[in-house]
């Protein structure tokens, strides 16, 4: 299956998976009970990938710098698992641990960024969302998949946009 989805099939059913494993259907779900199981499966190998990137502590000397870190990582992140969320959105109407693990991501998200941010940033709730709008795996599939951008031009977008929001805030 992440096979199938990292090559652009974003909605294999589990006949498929069998027919790419050159198995039968019963022996997918001889393995896996249900297709939640399946996309647990698939979250803790996309994690395992991923980990090595987020889990270095940040080196930046000030918020802003450590913020503008975040940004490459997460473009790395969301790079690395953009067939893997596209696929999980259009299905997670269908999974509850789908609908689950979406909500978990973006707590995800969300949180890291308020842990970076001093108190002043905090308050600024409209700041504050801007900078996490940014910084979303939304905003990078959107530049990516749906405008169409390069990696890194979609960088440089984020970069700018995130360049442009932090000058509106204190330094401290």
């Amino acid at each position: 299956m992440l096979h199938l989805v990292e090559n652009g099939d974003v909605a294999p059913s589990a006949a498929r998976v069998a027919e790419f494993a050159g198995v039968g259907l019963r022996t997918v779900f001889r393995h896996f009970d249900d297709m939640d199981t399946l996309y647990r499966e698939m979250t803790a190998v996309i994690e395992t990938r991923v980990l090595p990137i987020i889990a270095p502590p940040l080196t930046g000397a000030d918020w802003k710098t450590r913020i503008l870190e975040v940004a490459e990582r997460r473009a790395v992140v969301f790079e690395t698992i953009l067939p893997y969320r596209i696929s999980a959105n259009l299905k997670r109407f269908q999974s509850s641990y789908l609908m689950e693990d979406y909500k978990r991501l973006l707590k995800a998200e969300v949180d890291g960024i308020e842990a970076l941010v001093p108190d002043s940033v905090k308050q600024d709730m409209a700041g504050l969302r801007s900078l996490n709008v940014i910084l979303s795996f939304q905003t990078w599939r959107l530049l990516r998949h749906d405008q169409g951008l390069s990696d890194d031009d979609s960088r440089r977008v984020i970069n700018r946009l995130l360049t442009d929001a932090l000058r509106q805030f204190p330094d401290r």
